[in-house]
């Protein structure tokens, strides 16, 4: 037959209580469900038992005396309605939060895959190298300002930085009629002359290659910083309500700026690692070589439980034949003649 469910609470969840009282029907037979609750529960503690306990109290109910009573039951049921509607409300502001994030998912992920399918990024760097160019230009020579409050050391320097030119920008400056339009679109000349030269040293499929590895790898890191940016600022932005503000909006705010500061630091470090990078001198190839070697050899000794040989020294005045010039070594010290050996398995074997 059925079930009879005893109940010692009541959940904060209406739909918990209808799923404990489903299980007393088993099998087409019904059952039966009982729930004993205090008033000194949670639920009914922090949802307004005081008022209910002095009504009681009134009409002479002693302590630990069973209570049937409507009004009970439609305390309760105000209570987990109260507790469902907030929990609604968390539910409703994480999904707006949520929100947020799977835009600037979508915009970067589909930046990602327009990378992925291109067959060359060429234009994609440039657009970014020259943007570069732009903020460079536009922080060390404001618009509208004279040329004594331009700022070209400090250009140069960060030019020289961020791409790797070594433009002649004070003497630009000093010519006469050359305005922030005319040194932007001489850093443009420069910056991809130099780009160039860069791809005909790698040849043009590997500095393909390169620029998409490098894009692409990049993207991908700053993407990863972005996201625990994201998560640290839902942890906090719930503290603008003391402020009277809106936590939703300053959320959107605030990862709408960071967002952008994304995009920028994206661009500036893409120019930057292209900017700095080189082919190998056949002196660092060789020098790779032999420490890839070095260590494929140490994980083949490691994979067979061998210790790594090394070149043990020869002692000095070490003669195989006149046991007095091998000193005095402890049985298990190395032995002298160089072997690597210890002694006892060595020149030391009784």
């Amino acid at each position: 037959g059925g079930l009879f469910v005893l109940g010692t609470e009541r959940h904060e969840s209406r739909r918990i209580d209808n799923q404990l009282r489903g299980r007393s029907g088993r099998q087409g037979d019904p059952g039966r469900s009982t729930f004993f609750l205090s008033l000194e529960d949670d639920l009914m503690r922090i949802f307004g038992s005081e008022r209910l306990d002095k009504v009681l109290s009134t009409l002479g109910m002693q302590e630990g005396e069973a209570i049937q009573h409507p009004w009970v039951n439609k305390s309760l049921e105000r209570a987990q309605a109260k507790v469902e509607g907030r929990n609604f409300d968390i539910r409703k502001q994480l999904l707006k939060l949520d929100d947020v994030m799977n835009d600037q998912r979508k915009v970067i992920f589909s930046q990602r895959r327009e990378i992925m399918e291109a067959e060359e990024v060429e234009e994609i760097v440039q657009d970014m190298r020259h943007e570069v160019i732009d903020d460079l230009v536009e922080q060390h020579i404001p618009p509208k300002s004279y040329a004594d409050q331009w700022e070209t050391e400090a250009l140069a320097e960060d030019v020289r930085k961020k791409t790797g030119i070594s433009a002649p920008i004070v003497e630009w400056a000093e010519e006469e009629g050359v305005d922030d339009e005319t040194i932007r679109e001489r850093l443009y000349e420069e910056s991809d002359r130099f780009m160039n030269s860069k791809a005909e040293q790698f040849g043009l499929d590997n500095m393909r290659s390169v620029e998409k590895q490098v894009l692409l790898q990049t993207m991908d890191a700053k993407w990863r910083e972005h996201i625990l940016k994201l998560e640290h600022l839902r942890s906090v932005v719930g503290f603008r309500a003391y402020a009277q503000r809106d936590p939703v909006n300053e959320y959107k705010t605030e990862s709408f700026q960071l967002f952008e500061g994304l995009l920028n630091a994206l661009r500036g470090e893409v120019t930057e690692k292209l900017a700095h990078i080189r082919p190998l001198s056949a002196e660092e190839q060789q020098a790779m070589i032999r420490q890839m070697l070095a260590q494929q050899q140490a994980a083949s000794a490691a994979a067979s439980g061998k210790p790594p040989a090394t070149k043990a020294k020869v002692a000095t005045g070490f003669d195989e034949n006149d046991p007095s010039t091998w000193g005095k070594p402890g049985r298990n010290a190395p032995c002298p003649c160089g072997s690597g050996k210890k002694f006892k398995h060595c020149h030391g074997r009784l």
